[in-house]
């Protein structure tokens, strides 16, 4: 492994036990910009540490449910009626 790779190694480690801690992936940009790193350099460390995430990540078996509401004007939910429950409106 060249210096060049090590050195974005240790970078992408450091992001990856940050991104752990709780720290956002654009404050810890903004922290290594001011401790003048290059951000060519930042960039492939947070490649690498994207891809190594990724596979240490849980595949999923199942298809997550998704779950949607639609808003009017004042961000209030809008009811949606069943078909059934808008005829019964009719007759009454």
């Amino acid at each position: 492994m060249p210096i060049e790779d090590s050195y974005i190694q240790q970078l992408a480690n450091y992001i990856k036990r940050n991104l752990a801690k709780g720290y956002t992936l654009d404050s810890l940009k903004i922290s290594l910009e001011q401790q003048e790193y290059s951000r060519s350099a930042i960039d492939k460390a947070i490649q690498i540490a994207n891809e190594q995430l990724a596979k240490q990540a849980p595949m999923l078996k199942e298809k997550p449910k998704i779950k949607y509401e639609i808003f009017d004007k004042i961000e209030q939910p809008i009811l949606k009626k069943s078909f059934l429950d808008k005829i019964k409106e009719l007759f009454r």
